[in-house]
């Protein structure tokens, strides 16, 4: 029987550098798309795939992220008193979910299996998530509660994955897909034979790419235990999960819903219009908004 996720993993150490100078102070997984900044968007993700525990690798500079689930009592008070119901269940429920996490630091900046590395007590030996808040899915199912179910129906290791432009191989992990794809009850998975991080077009296996969602069995921490340097010089995750291919059960579940990545402008202003279109009180604003500038 395949072991439930019931911990999840938030890499938060980056210095945001692409969207200085509004990062200098303010972490960037503080940025708001619409009403929420980009990491309670994560949590609540986490939180309804039925994730128990939040795991956040961090950073100095980056308080405003825990103090963002801290309890409010005076802000608590003043939504009281004006009689904002909804507010304040919003401002109580981010104040329990703040009970349920946990803050690690990632001394130095050596890459994304670093960060998750530097989880692996808290984590302990149990299966895990990992995601990335930078990347944001819209659907009307979350994206890892899709992945979750999958993971119910094939255990092992599963990651995000979505076709990209062939240009782009060199910023992502690429999948090299096994023969076919096995259609689950949640959607399509691709058997994942190989790996590859960041490669050039011409060398890529496919335009296969993973996102940032992961499901990893602990044994990953033995392997990023090794220290051993990848692609710009980092301790890579993808390589690591490259070298547990063969021993468990990989699959890459191609998600429903549209991806917006948020470490750049671009996706983050697509993000920001996307989900505000997506609400019934401000989609015909938005469609106008869009419109004047076409």
């Amino acid at each position: 029987m395949t072991q439930v996720v019931r911990k999840a993993v938030f890499p938060v150490a980056g210095l945001g550098t692409r969207f200085l100078p509004a990062t200098r102070a303010i972490p960037k997984e503080m940025l708001p798309v619409m009403d929420r900044p980009l990491i309670q968007w994560a949590v609540e993700e986490a939180a309804a795939a039925g994730i128990e525990e939040f795991i956040f690798v961090t950073a100095p500079g980056k308080e405003a992220i825990e103090a963002h689930f801290a309890p409010t009592p005076a802000l608590d008070q003043a939504l009281e008193e004006k009689g904002d119901a909804g507010l304040l269940r919003e401002s109580r429920a981010l104040a329990d979910l703040g009970t349920r996490m946990t803050f690690v630091l990632q001394p130095q900046p050596l890459g994304l299996g670093h960060a998750v590395w530097c989880a692996r007590e808290q984590v302990g030996d149990e299966p895990f998530a990992v995601l990335l808040p930078d990347d944001m899915v819209l659907d009307e199912t979350p994206c890892l509660q899709q992945m979750v179910k999958a993971h119910s129906e094939v255990g092992g290791n599963l990651v995000a994955v979505e076709d990209i432009p062939c240009e782009h191989t060199s910023r992502y992990g690429i999948v090299d897909p096994g023969n076919g794809e096995v259609l689950g009850e949640t959607g399509a998975l691709v058997t994942v034979k190989g790996l590859v991080e960041k490669p050039e077009p011409a060398a890529a296996p496919s335009t296969l790419s993973v996102i940032g969602r992961y499901i990893l069995q602990p044994c990953v921490f033995e392997l990023l235990d090794l220290k051993e340097r990848g692609a710009g010089g980092e301790i890579q995750l993808t390589d690591a999960l490259a070298g547990m291919i063969g021993d468990m059960p990989f699959h890459g579940l191609r998600f429903s819903g549209r991806r917006f990545d948020c470490g750049g402008k671009i996706g983050y202003l697509r993000a920001n219009l996307a989900y505000a279109h997506d609400r019934n009180d401000l989609r015909d604003a938005v469609a106008a908004l869009c419109k004047a500038f076409t």
